[in-house]
């Protein structure tokens, strides 16, 4: 698979995650997806936050790649999140619609990224001021494995709540190779 392809392979998971996350999410009553539950961003609805914010982040320095993606338009035009634990939105619902804007634009732009862009090195500054000037595909990976994990942090804080996210796995969305 290439490069490209295994990028849309990650924008289509990452949306088919998010939404049976925000799914599971809506069984909850609002004051229990706001609990505190000793995370490392404290609830459910903060870790979604963080996920959210993490993606607006990278997704602006992505956006300063030559290729001047498109897609990614919408996010040039927001402005940048203060700090990666900020509450973008105080309830799920809110944060869903969001959510799901962010999915679209991400496979949108996923679709249009070309294996050349992927050589490139993409200076940037850290949310701690610090200059980096890191490979563009080493980061777009950060990018969803970022997703990922924090997901996975809530897929764990909704299990101990009760509630069954479902199958996680990616390898579920992975094309068989057979030619058969």
């Amino acid at each position: 698979m290439s490069r490209t392809r295994h990028i849309c392979l990650m924008a289509t998971y990452n949306e088919w995650m998010n939404a049976q996350v925000y799914e599971a999410a809506r069984s909850l009553p609002d004051e229990e997806l706001s609990t505190d539950r000793k995370a490392f961003f404290g609830s459910i609805l903060g870790t979604l936050n963080h996920v959210a914010a993490g993606d607006a982040v990278w997704l602006k320095r992505f956006a300063k790649h030559p290729a001047n993606y498109l897609a990614l338009e919408p996010i040039r035009q927001r402005p940048d999140p203060k700090n990666l634990d900020q509450l973008l939105f105080s309830n799920l619902r809110e944060l869903s619609v969001h959510r799901e804007e962010l999915d679209r634009i991400i496979i949108e732009w996923a679709r249009s990224i070309t294996e050349p862009d992927l050589d490139h090195t993409l200076n940037y500054t850290s949310m701690k001021g610090v200059p980096a000037d890191k490979n563009f595909y080493s980061l777009v990976m950060h990018f969803f494995n970022h997703q990922t994990h924090h997901r996975g942090q809530v897929t764990t804080l909704l299990s101990q709540a009760g509630i069954d996210v479902g199958d996680t796995d990616l390898v579920v969305l992975i094309p068989s190779e057979s030619h058969t």
